[in-house]
């Protein structure tokens, strides 16, 4: 008697009543949960938002002192060249990140997203901390870098985001991940901004004898890194979503609906499809393309806004202090949060991931174009102007990016959401880790050009970050991005 195709074994899977199980697989009992449970996942949704946060906070918390930084290292022999020193302490994490987060996607699939989210978690706590004690440039270097390579949970996170909700809500998993990081990248600069140097803002508190008198930015590094021991005590009771089958305890065959998740079934005499062909899957790659020039985009962007509000009224800046620039980013993180989790599942459902990002894309451009012009406002129309200016940056980038995030889940199958996510993390760390030191080294030279007859200082920074933008949205088209089917 002839086997079954693939296609003819599915349909015979769904004629069945009952869908069956791995009696000791983890994946299967989270499937088995997913069936039981129909209302809004709140649990999960604050499990991964945390980790998230907890990652997210240390990689751009940085940004408000680390101009103060880089002076008290005293390796900068002129106040333009600060900034080319902040891009490579900026880039150390993210080049870190690129060398590893392939080999902890591997892992992640083979050992299970669980390990590598509560190591990830560690090593928040032990190197963020070490780089609050930073007493001189190379130490803050080597410290960022040793966090980039050992914290490869982000690509776990998101294959566990998609694996752990049902498919109505799978956008707003995604949206979870994407908000937190985002969350993370604006109140992390704002932790920075309100604690960095307390013993100077808050004299009645620290003496300079102290503690944090002595490393006058380890407070919002300690703050943070209590922060990820509570996330990754926590951590230890999550389940693990990743499928372990036994099949010769087992005589079911696996659901259909698992079964889809899966790799497809193999035909007569052939090998199962290896892991190395998502190398040839191009609705992934082609977003993970779009993906990595977003992410250069907004790195620099970190960094140069940083730099803008905190440089000199001469130069082009604000001459904002790092409070004043923490209160605009938490002001823009309250108001991501209320959008990514409200509005955007909305947005989404009705028009797709790919026609939020290409609208939000174009958006950005306008909006960094008039940067330069808001330097030319004061009091308090300033502060209003530039309050929903970098509100509306913000809720476009994470727009852009939650999109990528649910193009690259649905274009793999379960066993290599870790491998797949841990390739965007390698191509989004490399853009990423480009963006600091490219982003300080382009504001640097912008200072020394304020009187250019061509697109005069911060002018050409916002120029080329929006000729970076109108690329990412000229690939979200086709033939380029391809938009993979839903599952």
């Amino acid at each position: 008697m002839a086997s079954k195709s693939g296609s003819e074994y599915k349909e015979a899977l769904l004629k069945k009543e009952e869908k069956c199980y791995y009696e000791n697989c983890p994946g299967c009992k989270v499937e088995q949960q997913k069936e039981l449970h129909t209302g809004v996942p709140i649990k999960m949704l604050l499990s991964i938002w945390v980790i998230v946060l907890c990652t997210a906070l240390p990689i751009s918390s940085l940004f408000p002192f680390l101009y103060f930084m880089i002076r008290d290292f005293k390796i900068a022999e002129t106040e333009e060249d600060i900034g080319y020193y902040a891009g490579y302490v900026g880039s150390a994490f993210m080049l870190g990140r690129a060398l590893t987060s392939v080999f902890w996607g591997l892992i992640a699939d083979r050992y299970g997203r669980k390990p590598v989210i509560i190591f990830g978690t560690i090593s928040v706590v032990i190197f963020n901390t070490l780089f609050g004690f930073s007493v001189n440039f190379w130490m803050a270097i080597i410290t960022r870098f040793l966090h980039g390579c050992l914290n490869g949970l982000l690509g776990p996170i998101k294959a566990f985001a998609a694996e752990i909700f049902p498919d109505r809500y799978h956008s707003l998993g995604m949206s979870t991940v994407s908000t937190a990081w985002g969350i993370g990248l604006i109140i992390g600069p704002a932790l920075g901004g309100f604690l960095a140097q307390p013993a100077d803002k808050y004299p009645s508190l620290f003496s300079a004898d102290s503690l944090f008198g002595r490393f006058p930015y380890l407070l919002p590094c300690l703050c943070i890194s209590v922060f990820a021991l509570m996330v990754t005590i926590y951590s230890f009771w999550l389940p693990e979503t990743l499928h372990k089958h036994d099949s010769a305890r087992v005589s079911a065959p696996d659901s259909y609906k698992t079964l889809e998740a899966a790799p497809e079934v193999a035909k007569d005499g052939e090998k199962p499809a290896s892991k190395f062909s998502i190398l040839r899957n191009w609705p992934l790659m082609s977003s993970i393309i779009v993906y990595c020039v977003f992410s250069l985009h907004d790195m620099a962007y970190t960094e140069i806004f940083s730099l803008w509000a905190e440089s000199p009224r001469n130069l082009g800046g604000l001459s904002y202090s790092s409070d004043e620039v923490g209160v605009v980013l938490a002001i823009s993180g309250f108001s991501l949060l209320v959008f990514q989790l409200v509005l955007y599942p909305i947005i989404e459902r009705a028009i797709g991931p790919v026609m939020v990002s290409r609208v939000a894309g174009v958006l950005s451009i306008p909006l960094l174009t008039s940067y330069p012009y808001i330097a030319m406002l004061t009091g308090i129309t300033l502060s209003v102007v530039l309050n929903c200016a970098s509100l509306m940056k913000n809720v476009l980038s994470v727009s852009i990016i939650t999109g990528m995030f649910i193009l690259q889940n649905r274009a793999v199958d379960q066993d290599q959401r870790g491998a797949a996510n841990g390739i965007a993390m390698t191509g989004m760390s490399i853009f990423k880790a480009l963006g600091p030191a490219g982003g300080g080294s382009l504001y640097s030279w912008s200072e020394k050009r304020q009187d250019a007859s061509f697109l005069p200082g911060s002018q050409m920074v916002f120029f080329i970050l929006n000729v970076i933008e109108g690329l990412g949205v000229l690939l979200t088209f086709r033939p380029f991005l391809v938009e993979p089917p839903k599952h």
